[in-house]
């Protein structure tokens, strides 16, 4: 029995560079069987990346289901991202790739386009949750980020794509980069409340763009270098306040820069885009 054929999609570039590695699989390939649960926690590991995200076509649709060590999530953005980037570069025909996706649940369209060796990808992650944290939250996760309860901003809200997660809202990119959080002690308060994590985020500019970190322990993930959920809950958040589109840098803290883009228009839907990076054959063989 062969393993399953593994191809590690760069994922949310900064100018082409950096980005978020992540594990990608088609399971219904015809060359190998598809892995066990147990299997596709481990293959992160294994290559050395946070997220893993498996595909299998349906009929005419694409099913994705994503994994860290940690087990099964119902979402991830810049796992999306990466398949739709994958299943791009495979892709014979003239024009954009589209394709509609199902995941966490729901079903949901992606598209992709090659430009050289670059694949900017784009997708409706679903409807964003919005409310405003409890004491309790309020008090205890700025606290395991590290925040003294006179640093405890205002403004801060729990959002959820999939799963709930805390918006943290900062107001530098030097505060966001400065921030040091206990890992034990995040897991702990997001395991208590049911968060997935906490995003915490600079002021956007004028323009939309601001600095984003996401601490996610109880994923476990003490951070991860791109997170396109949070940054579609912070879009809905931010729609709010006039502001449609955002460009999000992560990862920086991470020695690893990614972009997120994301728009959202009066009814608060929320388009996601990321570009991606996949290695030749040749290039994963030698890497």
């Amino acid at each position: 029995m062969s393993p399953p054929d593994v191809t590690v999609v760069r994922a949310c570039l900064r100018d082409g560079a950096g980005g978020s590695p992540t594990a990608v699989v088609l399971e219904n390939d015809g060359h190998s069987p598809p892995p066990d649960d147990d299997e596709r926690r481990r293959i992160p590991v294994a290559r050395g990346t946070s997220h893993a995200v498996y595909i299998r076509h349906v009929g005419d649709t694409t099913e994705l289901r994503f994994f860290t060590a940690e087990g099964e999530l119902p979402a991830c953005g810049h796992g999306t991202v990466a398949a739709l980037a994958l299943l791009a570069a495979r892709h014979t025909g003239a024009g954009p790739y589209r394709a509609t996706l199902r995941a966490g649940g729901r079903v949901f369209a992606g598209r992709a386009e090659r430009d050289g060796d670059l694949i900017t990808a784009a997708f409706d992650p679903g409807p964003v949750d919005l409310r405003e944290p409890t004491a309790q939250e309020r008090t205890l996760v700025p606290a395991a980020l590290g925040l003294t309860p006179q640093q405890a901003p205002r403004g801060i809200r729990i959002a959820g794509v999939g799963r709930e997660r805390m918006l943290v809202p900062l107001p530098t990119r030097a505060a966001v980069a400065a921030l040091r959080p206990d890992p034990d002690r995040l897991r702990a308060a997001c395991d208590r409340f049911g968060l997935l994590g906490a995003y915490v985020h600079s002021q956007p500019t004028p323009h939309g763009a601001l600095a984003a970190r996401m601490f996610a322990p109880s994923a476990g993930v003490d951070e991860d270098i791109a997170n396109a959920n949070g940054t579609a809950c912070l879009a809905a958040h931010l729609a709010g306040r006039g502001i449609r589109r955002i460009t999000v840098d992560m990862g920086d803290a991470l020695a690893s820069p990614a972009t997120v883009t994301a728009t959202a228009d009066t009814d608060l839907r929320v388009e996601l885009g990321g570009t991606a990076r996949v290695p030749t054959k040749q290039n994963q063989q030698t890497s």
